[in-house]
């Protein structure tokens, strides 16, 4: 797939800094599958000592959402995440940078019925996901079946910026920033196909409070307004790493009846749908994230 034309690349000294940083993950990039994947638990391990504050947010969303669970168990979930990590971060780097092979080999992909299906008349199609620690590297194994844009968080620094969007267009169809939300619509009514992750906070975008693992999450309704004005089909999407290694992804049926003229029902209908995705391998999901930062009350003293 040809990539996409990008402007040039951002050069100004104070970039200089985050492109030495470019060069370091491009070269990491290319190390040999068996040693990222060696080295990925491990860097997991460390990570979990040299970040306390990331981790003290990770437990607290763990004995927010499993409150079932024991410490212990909550305690082990915690450390097998940190490991999830550690090898995410490696996918990440090799899917933007790096060559795909071997991890392409003897992958499982199903229910691309349900998206060719879904596709009938020049439909276009909403796969919705979470932010699984196997984001980067499933998306660019999917793109191996699938003509796929993708709606992103831009980074802050324009040289990484330029740099992983680069990486993401060698294989995505087209890559649209949160708040381009006109250009994925005309994508959508073209008949493009749009993977799109609403599952994290932020502060930017229509949101409303539903609920996220028995808790009140301030959520992104853009799930509802692109389905309601491009008229696409919803299809949650799964992706997961196997136990020996490999990898699978699953296109789950569409969501029948929606969208429908309530964002905040809708929206809850998403929430709800991803937390049964993430239960299925809560250890592969990026906890990190302050998720539950605000609350109807105003406070914000969940991680404090």
């Amino acid at each position: 797939m040809a990539t996409p034309d990008l402007p040039p690349p951002p050069l100004s000294p104070r970039t200089w800094p985050t492109w030495l940083l470019v060069g370091l993950g491009w070269t990491v990039a290319r190390w040999p599958w068996w040693l990222q994947h060696a080295a990925g638990p491990w860097l997991g391990r460390l990570l979990y000592r040299l970040l306390p504050g990331r981790r003290r947010v990770a437990a607290t969303n763990l004995a927010l959402c499993f409150p079932e669970r024991d410490e212990a168990a909550r305690a082990a979930l915690l450390r097998a995440n940190f490991e999830s990590l550690g090898l995410g971060l490696f996918e990440f780097l090799r899917a933007w940078w790096g060559r795909l092979a071997p991890v392409d080999r003897g992958f499982e992909i199903s229910g691309l019925e349900h998206l060719h299906a879904a596709q009938q008349g020049g439909r276009g199609v909403i796969l919705v996901s979470a932010h699984f620690t196997t984001l980067e590297v499933c998306l660019r194994l999917l793109c191996q079946h699938v003509r796929l844009g993708a709606m992103y968080r831009p980074h802050e620094q324009a040289a990484m910026e330029w740099a992983v969007k680069r990486g993401r267009l060698r294989h995505a169809e087209a890559m649209f920033a949160r708040d381009e939300l006109r250009p994925a619509i005309r994508h959508l009514k073209q008949g493009g196909v749009l993977w799109f992750a609403p599952d994290q906070e932020t502060r930017r975008g229509d949101s409303v409070f539903v609920p996220f693992f028995g808790q009140p999450a301030w959520s992104l309704t853009s799930t509802h307004q692109l389905a309601r004005l491009s008229d696409a089909a919803v299809l949650p999407l799964f992706h997961e790493r196997l136990p020996d290694g490999r990898y699978r992804i699953e296109v789950l049926p569409p969501l029948e009846g929606f969208p429908t003229r309530d964002a905040t029902a809708d929206t809850a209908r998403i929430m709800a749908t991803l937390e049964g995705l993430i239960r299925r391998r809560p250890e592969q999901y990026l906890w990190l994230h302050q998720r539950f930062k605000r609350q109807p009350d105003g406070s914000r003293r969940r991680y404090s």
